[in-house]
């Protein structure tokens, strides 16, 4: 099994960063694959709403000149995805939502990260951390994907690179994360072949224009 986790961060190792870090390491001690993919201090284009994923089905953006589509077949195929931002005026980072909004529109089409367990993670220096999850959250939720929790909100506080390590509930929080993440990983692979996803459903689009 495989985790690929995105970092939103245009910062490497910074707190996301080394959030993820430590969520991967208890990720790998059950013998569970783990990879980061950098993609905060990225250039990359915003959604344009074109339709043409939509229309084509094959999992590729139109633009083909960034990371986003051979990060879509990465996620497609793993197990797990975990989405990780810093927080921008209590909000996602540009890139990182320039890249979900894309990565995330491609794959509907073709239910890429249907069922598959995912997780949002935030690092934040005072406030908006909340705000910040509940975004990335809905990302997992629209594509129906299986979400892990903790026992708090998967927020790590700090400034500097490295602070959060002193953030003792945010370390605990990401630890709890990941155990529970390997175990629904572990239970998704334990059930594959005895019980039965629920068929997909043809999503019904309406409006409120009368």
């Amino acid at each position: 099994m495989k985790v690929i986790a995105i970092n939103g961060s245009p910062r490497a190792e910074g707190n996301c960063g080394r959030a993820l870090v430590r969520l991967g390491a208890e990720l790998e001690k059950g013998g569970i694959g783990f990879e980061v993919v950098h993609v905060g201090d990225k250039a990359i284009r915003g959604c344009i709403a074109c339709g043409s994923c939509s229309k084509r089905g094959d999992g590729k953006c139109v633009f083909g000149d960034d990371i986003v589509n051979e990060t879509v077949a990465e996620m497609a195929a793993a197990d797990g995805v975990v989405l990780a931002s810093p927080v921008y005026y209590s909000g996602v980072a540009g890139t990182m939502k320039s890249f979900l909004d894309r990565a995330f529109y491609v794959a509907g089409a073709g239910a890429l990260y249907r069922h598959k367990v995912g997780a949002a993670l935030v690092a934040v220096r005072r406030s908006g951390g909340s705000s910040t999850l509940d975004c990335l959250n809905h990302y997992l939720s629209y594509s129906e994907m299986v979400v892990a929790t903790s026992n708090y909100w998967n927020i790590v506080h700090g400034r500097s690179g490295g602070e959060m390590e002193q953030d003792g509930e945010g370390l605990q929080i990401v630890d709890i994360l990941a155990r529970n993440f390997a175990w629904i990983l572990r239970m998704r692979e334990a059930t594959k072949d005895s019980v039965a996803p629920p068929p997909r459903a043809t999503k019904v689009m309406t409006n409120f224009v009368r």
